[in-house]
């Protein structure tokens, strides 16, 4: 890890000019550093950082933050970790001017960068490999590894922000959707080190749970299920989740909305675009009218998006990677049932400061039972909603947190100030 650091600080401070915008995304074996300008004096560093052998051995890490000059960081007092969901990267999340395609959506790392918090994020394993790439090592692609990359990279943020003047403090860890259970488990195994051991100083879940209340039986029996047959898929060899369906309607969706759809009979290429971002339960359900983002309906059927552009949903869904890994996908399952998890993680392990924000239509009340599980004394919950429970079905999507304009004021003005005073 030391001489990664090395690297890093000499990247960061002897290059004159910027970098190319993109970097490999199959080099495991090698660094690859890059900086561009987002906005202002905010600037967007990545890097590359090997974790071992294997084709897709290494995290890309990235760094959002104010510039005093180039390649050189202003110190701040507050910083945070921020992970991904599924089918994403922490650019098309949380940074998605970057993406390809770009996005108008500004981001909630650039808002928090440029509210003097030093934003930190990882893209997992599985979002290195090109369409092509090589993925046999996705089978240890689980949660209990991606804590133990989690762990790194926050020692790394530690470990440069100490040498750039900001001081060793730990930071807070914030995850959105699938990004926030592994939140909660790094938070829960982190409470067991000492406490010089120690990284994290906050938490902040958006959207998720870390564990199902007695009312939600149901879903946690679906949790069961889907792990006991997912562990049975993964021994006969199926550990890659293609991501071709959000990839391709959201390149149709922009390129030919009104052309009949390749993905559903009788549906044109707007139109499957609308069901999956605006009745997701149809694919996926997290919660009862559980949907990414808020639809415009007539007659039950999502006709527009109220919250989001659709030219911002088209981008995200067009920026997935192309793989994901099906053994995270099936721990994630195995933790939410607690019969076998793939690692011990209770959430009454949990002391450090939390703050949920949900989304009414997403997880959304769903994910307030978490945070009663904890041993936290310092916890604070927002769930946005503009509707009773009636119009659950139109309310703030999942990602409307990360995407919608009115987040901007209804749910990131709340988190950077908790995160000052935190």
């Amino acid at each position: 890890m030391f001489r990664y650091v090395l690297v890093f600080a000499c990247l960061a401070g002897c290059v004159a000019e910027d970098a190319p915008a993109t970097s490999s995304t199959d080099q495991a074996a090698s660094l690859a550093f890059t900086r561009e300008h987002v906005a202002g004096d905010v600037y967007h560093y990545s890097l590359v950082l090997p974790l071992g052998s294997g084709p897709n051995a290494a995290v890309r890490v990235h760094r959002v933050v104010r510039e005093v000059a180039p390649f050189v960081p202003r110190p701040t007092a507050n910083a945070a970790l921020l992970m991904h969901g599924d089918f994403a990267t922490f650019v098309t999340n949380f940074a998605p001017t970057l993406g390809d395609p770009a996005s108008p959506a500004s981001g909630l790392a650039p808002f928090l960068a440029s509210r003097g918090v030093d934003v930190w994020g990882v893209d997992r394993r599985w979002t290195l490999p090109a369409a092509d790439g090589d993925v046999s090592d996705f089978a240890a692609m689980g949660v209990a590894q991606e804590l133990d990359d989690v762990g790194a990279v926050l020692a790394l943020a530690r470990t440069m922000r100490l040498a750039g003047g900001s001081g060793g403090d730990k930071l807070a860890l914030i995850g959105f959707s699938h990004g926030a259970q592994l939140a909660y488990a790094y938070a829960s195994i982190e409470a067991t080190r000492p406490a010089a051991l120690r990284h994290v100083d906050a938490l902040v879940p958006l959207d998720y749970y870390g564990e199902l209340g007695p009312d939600q039986a149901d879903m946690k029996q679906t949790a069961c299920e889907n792990s006991a047959a997912g562990y049975e898929w993964v021994a006969e060899g199926f550990i890659d989740s293609p991501n071709d369906f959000q990839i391709v309607a959201g390149q149709l969706a922009a390129s030919a909305p009104d052309d009949p759809s390749p993905l559903i009979d009788g549906m044109t290429n707007r139109e499957v675009m609308l069901l999956l971002v605006g009745q997701t339960y149809v694919f996926a359900p997290l919660a009862p009218l559980y949907h990414l983002l808020a639809p415009a309906l007539d007659g039950g059927a999502p006709t527009g998006l109220t919250e989001t552009t659709e030219t911002a949903a088209n981008a995200w869904l067009a920026g997935s990677p192309p793989h994901e890994s099906f053994v995270e996908a099936v721990d994630f399952d195995a933790l939410i049932c607690g019969k076998t998890p793939p690692v011990d993680a209770p959430l009454s392990r949990i002391r450090v400061p939390l703050f949920y924000i949900g989304a009414a239509g997403g997880v959304g009340d769903l994910g307030l039972y978490s945070t009663t599980r904890v041993a936290s004394t310092d916890v604070r919950t927002l769930v946005l909603r503009k509707f009773g429970p009636e119009r659950r079905a139109e309310d703030f999507g999942h990602a409307d947190l990360l995407y919608s304009a009115a987040a901007r004021s209804l749910a990131w003005e709340p988190l950077a100030a908790w995160l000052a005073a935190h």
